[in-house]
């Protein structure tokens, strides 16, 4: 076997890692002397330089002026992201655009697709529901109108909805589909209420009121959510790798030069067997990582269907990386919690990223019922 990545998908990569190389994660207060959010909008001058890099059109055909890459390209590009902490709906408006592009309509895809992939347009997707715990697609309802349809509903947890130009909305139909809305930030009737992450990010709960949108900007194709919810988790696995690294690396750097007793604490069995451990936790994170990401980008079959990859990926992320930070932390000592060193920051976007899209006992459930439906040999 050849576990490799292409040309295509290390060229991706290398331009993330130009692009994010002057980030630096302490850019805006921290979230822990911060009681709301800890900026009004996202880093849009990174978002434009991620724009002339070529980097939010991704998983766009040529038609739409973007590369054709895959899912494997976008978390190579994400795990980038992640270690300077980069504060851009990157994850949310690629995996959006891709589910147009994959599952839209021509008028949709036409008016929509080349403008999102040049920045123009700032895309994000309402995927938690109304509590966290609850499949988003039954916190809203769709019903048609005559040649459109009206939502009503409400989406908790919604990243950049305060930012972005549309919100994708997952939304039930009375005979028991799921279709994909795209909703404008300022559409008659929705209304957004603050919201904020352990990371100190503005969250939005949207509210749409008897929102009425036209056939084109409803996405009524089997399976889009399904995909579109499954890119997003696959996606949010490649965030908690590139954290995890970073956060690792900052730990065997400090334990390296903090010597205790004339020794450097790094040393020590107590230090090393941990770290040892740490190690461990990110290659698994990495491999089930890259298995569900190939399993996306190749629809290649396997014994469980894709949900079940992703699942065992977001269950090793959520844990892995919770166990990371912890670690850090407290191999740091004291100063892991000065607020002047960017190591908390990392504990707070780790504790966002290891609940987003459910934590890893929703994804041990879920696993366990494809297991059941599925069993093996």
């Amino acid at each position: 076997m050849d576990f490799t990545f292409t040309e295509e998908q290390q060229a991706a990569a290398e331009a993330a890692h130009g692009v994010f190389a002057g980030v630096a994660p302490d850019a805006v207060p921290s979230p822990a002397l911060t009681p709301g959010a800890v900026a009004d909008d996202f880093d849009r001058p990174l978002w434009g330089r991620l724009a002339d890099a070529d980097l939010l059109s991704l998983l766009l055909t040529e038609e739409y002026g973007g590369a054709g890459l895959d899912a494997v390209a976008l978390c190579l590009v994400l795990r980038e992201s992640a270690k300077v902490l980069a504060r851009v709906p990157l994850l949310e408006s690629s995996a959006a655009m891709a589910a147009v592009q994959a599952y839209g309509g021509p008028e949709l895809k036409d008016g929509l697709l080349a403008r999102a992939g040049r920045g123009e347009v700032v895309l994000t997707v309402a995927a938690h529901g109304r509590t966290g715990h609850d499949p988003a697609e039954l916190a809203v309802t769709a019903r048609q109108d005559g040649a459109g349809w009206v939502l009503d509903g409400v989406q908790t947890m919604v990243p950049w909805a305060y930012d972005a130009d549309l919100v994708v909305v997952p939304a039930r139909t009375a005979d028991d589909r799921t279709v994909l809305a795209l909703v404008p930030r300022a559409a008659e009737g929705a209304s957004l209420s603050e919201q904020f992450s352990t990371s100190g990010e503005r969250l939005g709960e949207l509210r749409l009121e008897s929102v009425r949108l036209a056939a084109r900007d409803v996405v009524d194709a089997e399976g889009a959510w399904e995909w579109l919810r499954e890119l997003l988790a696959t996606g949010t696995c490649a965030l908690a790798l590139g954290l995890g690294e970073r956060v690792l690396g900052m730990t065997s750097e400090y334990a390296s030069k903090r010597e205790q007793f004339g020794h450097p604490i790094a040393t020590f069995q107590a230090v090393a067997v941990q770290s040892a451990d740490r190690y461990i936790d990110l290659r698994a994170m990495e491999a089930t990582l890259w298995q569900a990401a190939w399993r996306m980008a190749s629809r290649a079959p396997g014994a469980l269907p894709l949900s079940g990859d992703v699942a065992v990926a977001k269950i090793w992320a959520s844990e892995g990386v919770r166990r990371i930070v912890q670690t850090a932390q407290h191999l740091h000592g004291g100063f892991g919690a000065d607020v002047d060193y960017p190591l908390h920051r990392y504990h707070a976007w780790a504790k966002h990223l290891e609940l987003a899209l459910g934590p890893a006992a929703a994804h041990e459930e879920a696993l366990g019922e494809l297991l059941a439906a599925h069993p093996l040999g």
